[in-house]
């Protein structure tokens, strides 16, 4: 089961993946900060900009433009 975060100042939303592993790593794709482990597993996720962005991301799932 995944737990999210929201920081009101920094504006940002995490989504821990795993409570498990060290982590080494973040890679960033725009506004999502993806923090992994050495074997490249992700751990949590951060949103930046989350007013801006996960309204969108609402939208697209929602619409059916985005599929896993």
């Amino acid at each position: 089961m995944y737990r999210m975060k929201y920081d009101t100042e920094s504006d940002a939303l995490t989504i821990i993946v795993s409570e498990s592993g060290k982590l080494t790593h973040a890679e960033e794709i725009g506004d999502i900060v993806i923090h992994l482990n050495k074997e490249g597993e992700p751990l949590f996720l951060e949103v930046l900009n989350a007013s801006k962005n996960v309204p969108l991301m609402v939208q697209a799932l929602a619409k059916g433009e985005v599929t896993a």
